[in-house]
């Protein structure tokens, strides 16, 4: 606990005794060892599809605590492979990216299908395995953000794959094009058994306002969450909240005035609490994205995303830059040290 207040700094003190008066905590399903049990085991999911989530939620440093931490690494292809490894070149290496999440203690490793498929019997029996099935793709000119498929969920399934992972640009001119192939695909991947993680971002130009970015607003983000969730994805990854009133700057959409008088406050625990009351009241577990590295304050920023997210009542972080942009020894420590937070008692949803 002192390490963690210590990389807390000056926020410690308000991020570790803050109270949630918004939505309060007896509200929302709080992460525990019988999630599983509580949340998933009355819904549509088969008997495969619960054993798929207990081993996500049953591996790794966070085993059967109801938290998770997840290693993901698809910036090969969404920022370039030069972009995303020259900082470290042996991440160009397909087996280290799986080699750190498993000796850091994550629960399970997320990638593409050329690098899980690379080293699928050698790991797939030791870490959970989750293919990510789309992406968006930067070398053709001029650029163009869309999402789009990149294998079979046959094919994620014959690697040993416990669950999928994919990203609909919510908001984006291709949305509804995404939805309907991702919502496919996830009934698909429940169908042979495995589980399904959505990368619930919004995606518009006209998120941006007066030099404000507000795809990180909580109410926008919160709805893209709300969405994900309808396609019945088994656990939500969406970016920490730092702002909120997208919906009045952009003046699109509806919402109502107590969205943002009574659901919410600027404080950054509430944001996430409102992102965790659009995942069911967190009767889907939201896990939040730790961000780009920016060197020697990585530690410091991973960690208080960790405590923002738990203590919102979120269920992990899953952080891939911070973590491979180092060396692995670091790597490792990163990842360990976020995960402290989670096995920290006295850190409690607030």
């Amino acid at each position: 606990m002192s390490k963690i207040t210590d990389l807390l700094g000056a926020n410690a003190d308000d991020l570790l005794n803050h109270t949630c008066k918004t939505i309060t905590k007896d509200n929302i399903v709080i992460p525990s060892g019988n999630f599983i049990d509580q949340t998933f085991a009355y819904s549509n999911r088969s008997p495969q599809v619960l054993r798929s989530l207990q081993q996500l939620y049953g591996n790794g440093r966070l085993a059967n605590t109801g938290y998770m931490s997840i290693l993901p690494v698809d910036q090969g292809i969404e920022h370039s492979a030069g972009a995303s490894f020259a900082p470290n070149p042996i991440y160009f290496d397909s087996e280290n990216i799986v080699k750190l999440a498993h000796e850091g203690g994550c629960n399970a490793v997320a990638s593409t299908y050329g690098v899980l498929a690379s080293v699928a019997r050698k790991y797939a029996h030791k870490i959970p395995f989750i293919v990510k099935i789309n992406h968006n793709e930067f070398l053709t000119y001029p650029d163009k953000f869309d999402q789009i498929m990149f294998g079979t969920i046959e094919d994620a399934w014959n690697m040993g794959a416990v669950a999928v992972g994919a990203t609909i640009y919510f908001g984006s001119s291709e949305s509804n094009r995404q939805i309907v192939e991702v919502a496919k695909a996830f009934e698909r991947a429940h169908q042979l058994g495995m589980a399904t993680i959505l990368w619930c971002y919004t995606r518009n130009s006209a998120f941006k306002k007066e030099g404000v970015d507000y795809h990180t607003a909580a109410d926008l983000s919160a709805q893209a969450n709300h969405l994900g969730v309808t396609i019945q994805a088994d656990i939500i990854k969406q970016k920490m909240s730092d702002k909120n009133g997208g919906y009045l700057a952009v003046g699109h959409g509806k919402t109502h005035p107590k969205v943002y008088s009574e659901l919410t406050t600027d404080h950054l625990i509430d944001l996430c609490r409102y992102q965790v009351a659009n995942c069911y009241m967190g009767k889907v577990g939201l896990i939040n994205s730790g961000g780009e590295s920016k060197g020697e304050s990585d530690l410091a920023e991973a960690v208080t995303t960790a405590v923002i997210n738990k203590r919102g009542g979120g269920q992990g972080l899953i952080s891939g830059r911070k973590a491979f942009q180092k060396p692995m020894k670091d790597g490792v420590e990163l990842l360990n040290t976020i995960q402290d937070v989670y096995l920290d008692k006295t850190i409690t949803i607030a």
